[in-house]
């Protein structure tokens, strides 16, 4: 493994422990909790995708005249993160993308889906991601908003290797340590109200830990070679997309508190 590599790991492993240990988790025992933690999950699930989508217009060739891009490996690498992000096969063997996975399972347990449709709509609509963050044209609440926020500033400086970090190491390195427990409990309490999750789930594990995790560690070494200061640039990036999830996290877990036991409703 790059030493570089190693390097980012260790500047950040004191924030993935917070994260992996946050008492979130204690949290998703009922119906009404877990629909309120997918109705705020689901921002992080769409702001991947932005950020796996600029990385893909910044590594190939998209524009109307192709060429080939500089980078042949990072090029490859990011087409077959792209491909299987974009274009998996869902519970029903369909060709879906994971967001659109996470929108089933959230619609099968019973999550309201209405906020997250509100943003995709108004990009659809043609709003920039400018628009959508800073003038919060599809009024998302302070929380995914403060997150989303973060993505935006890593896109908005436009450079190649920080976009990368920040996907790596707060996205793809991130999931599966979060959710493994998560998925033992779903299979355990919640098998067959939550199919949809469960697999959505399983299948983001599977792909991202043993796949995509050490490809896109192998695209961050691509782009930054060895220019000391694009690793530098790239450590922070990584640094402030966990800051961004904890404090995520932490305003997840305040709406979760706030829930009244006596109005819960048990799954099991």
């Amino acid at each position: 493994m790059d030493f570089n590599i190693l390097g980012i790991k260790r500047s950040i492993e004191d924030l993935r422990q917070q994260l992996l240990n946050h008492e979130l988790y204690q949290y998703l025992e009922n119906m009404e909790q877990l629909q309120l933690f997918m109705e705020q999950h689901v921002y992080a699930v769409w702001d991947f995708m932005v950020l796996l989508k600029t990385l893909q217009r910044k590594l190939t060739s998209t524009g109307e005249a192709w060429v080939p891009s500089d980078s042949r490996i990072a090029r490859r690498l990011i087409n077959d993160i792209v491909l299987a992000e974009e274009s998996d096969l869902d519970l029903n063997n369909q060709p879906s993308s994971h967001y659109e996975m996470y929108l089933a399972a959230m619609k099968q347990c019973g999550a309201d889906t209405q906020a997250i449709n509100r943003l995709v709509r108004k990009a659809k609509e043609g709003h920039s991601l400018k628009s959508l963050v800073q003038y919060n044209v599809a009024e998302m609440d302070a929380a995914c908003l403060n997150f989303v926020k973060n993505s935006y500033a890593v896109v908005k400086r436009d450079k190649v290797h920080e976009v990368a970090a920040a996907f790596s190491f707060g996205r793809e390195d991130l999931i599966p340590d979060l959710f493994t427990e998560i998925v033992k409990d779903l299979n355990q309490k919640f098998e067959g109200r939550l199919s949809a999750f469960v697999y959505y789930l399983e299948r983001h594990i599977e792909i991202d830990g043993d796949e995509h995790g050490p490809m896109a560690e192998q695209m961050i070494s691509e782009l930054c070679g060895n220019d000391e200061t694009k690793w530098q640039e790239a450590q922070e990036a990584a640094k402030q997309a966990l800051e961004a999830r904890l404090a995520f996290w932490d305003a997840i877990t305040l709406k979760l508190k706030a829930i009244s036991k006596e109005n819960l409703v048990p799954l099991v």
